[in-house]
């Protein structure tokens, strides 16, 4: 499918385009409007499943900052989420996941199935995956007990327009970085909307990564920026202001992603220091 440019300029508050509504199930799509001109773009099909419902529009050539701004402004009467994604490999022609359609929703629960903080708790460590050599010493001051949520911290930016700086930083460092458009309430959401499948080493069912991001939406003003295969980046509109709230929240984050601290500093502590007053909270998995 191609949404070009010129068809939809200047359209204000009109009915999505047909190839567009299919991205909704149902009447899910039914007075959404939008007035943002598109790119050439397609439609992704998930390689799982049998159905002909898309789970992604995906432009042909890099996003813009300017783009990605106004969509993220429509999003609350488009109902379409967007999203900066990166691929594999950078120069790969299908743009695997998302071009090629290596996305498999049938596989996934409901976000709403799942408490954070269960989620979290299950995903808690038992102190066998930290280096050796470290010892207990790289969970300090934390041990195999999950410690539990860290404390909602009060706002220090409008998490959208931080969003929108964090997205024109990111096309700035890697100006490939396509856009996609989900079907989706908000960018937690749009994770297991779009049957992203990134962190499948650590847990093979996102909807669990969706209720936790969800959470911290809620929390710490976070929004999804950017999604790559196997990454995260999420702008943090509400971050940690001391030590321990830091501490308590690396804590959550080793959990989400055990990579980060496992496989980057080494110990918690150390990646703790790095969230104080951090706007930017990235996560791989390996």
């Amino acid at each position: 499918m191609s949404v070009a440019g010129d068809s939809v300029r200047g359209m204000i508050s009109e009915a999505l385009p047909d190839d567009l509504q299919k991205l909704f199930r149902g009447t899910e799509g039914e007075g959404r409007a939008l007035s943002v001109a598109l790119p050439a773009g397609r439609l992704v099909l998930p390689d799982e499943g049998e159905g002909e419902t898309p789970v992604l529009w995906l432009s042909d050539q890099p996003a813009t900052a300017e783009l990605y701004g106004a969509l993220r402004a429509e999003h609350a009467r488009s109902g379409l989420y967007p999203l900066l994604l990166d691929a594999l490999h950078k120069t790969d022609p299908e743009y695997r996941p998302w071009g090629c359609g290596e996305l498999f929703l049938d596989r996934l629960t409901s976000p709403d199935s799942h408490d954070p903080a269960a989620v979290l708790a299950g995903w808690w460590p038992d102190g066998g995956d930290q280096d050796d050599e470290e010892g207990s010493d790289a969970m300090a001051p934390f041990d195999t007990r999950w410690p539990g949520l860290a404390a909602a911290a009060p706002l220090r930016h409008d998490p959208e327009l931080l969003a929108d700086a964090f997205a024109q930083q990111l096309l700035t460092e890697d100006p490939h970085l396509r856009l996609g458009l989900v079907a989706a309430t908000t960018g937690a959401a749009a994770l297991t909307a779009v049957g992203w499948s990134g962190p499948l080493n650590h847990d093979n069912d996102t909807a669990r990564f969706s209720a936790v991001v969800g959470d911290w939406e809620r929390r710490f003003g976070v929004r999804v920026v950017g999604v790559g295969f196997a990454t995260l980046r999420l702008s943090v509109a509400a971050p940690p202001a001391s030590p321990d709230a830091a501490l308590a929240v690396a804590a959550e984050h080793l959990a989400f992603c055990p990579d980060n601290i496992w496989q980057g500093v080494g110990s918690v502590a150390a990646y703790a220091e790095m969230l104080v007053d951090e706007n930017e909270w990235y996560f791989w998995w390996d």
